[in-house]
C-alpha cells in the first residue's frame, strides 16, 4: 500500500511539472511577438546602408527584453523560410 501512495505520489509531482513547463511554453510563445514587434526601434541600425551604425539606447533595451529562445526559434525559422518557399538558400559571408 506505501508502494502505490509513494507511486501516485510520484505520478502527481510529475504532472505538475509537466504541466508547468506546458504553461511557461504557451506563455514565452504568446510574449515572443510582442517581444519581436519591440525591436523595430532597431531598424535603423540593421538596414544595409544605414548612416547610424551604433544602436541607440532603446534599441538595445528592446533587444535585451527578448528572451534568448525566443530570437533563437524566430532565427532557426527564418532560417528555413527559403526551402520552404522552393528558393535558393541565403549564404551570407562575415565581414
Amino acid at each position: 500500500m506505501a508502494a502505490i501512495k509513494s507511486l501516485v505520489s510520484q505520478v502527481a509531482v510529475l504532472m505538475l511539472v509537466v504541466l508547468a513547463v506546458q504553461t511557461q511554453t504557451a506563455q514565452a510563445q504568446m510574449s515572443c511577438p510582442a517581444e519581436l514587434s519591440n525591436l523595430n526601434v532597431c531598424a535603423p541600425y540593421v538596414v544595409p546602408g544605414a548612416a547610424n551604425v551604433v544602436p541607440s539606447s532603446e534599441c538595445c533595451s528592446a533587444l535585451q527584453s527578448v528572451q534568448h529562445d525566443c530570437l533563437c526559434s524566430t532565427l532557426r525559422i527564418a532560417s528555413q523560410l527559403p526551402a520552404q518557399c522552393n528558393v535558393p538558400a541565403v549564404s551570407c559571408g562575415v565581414n
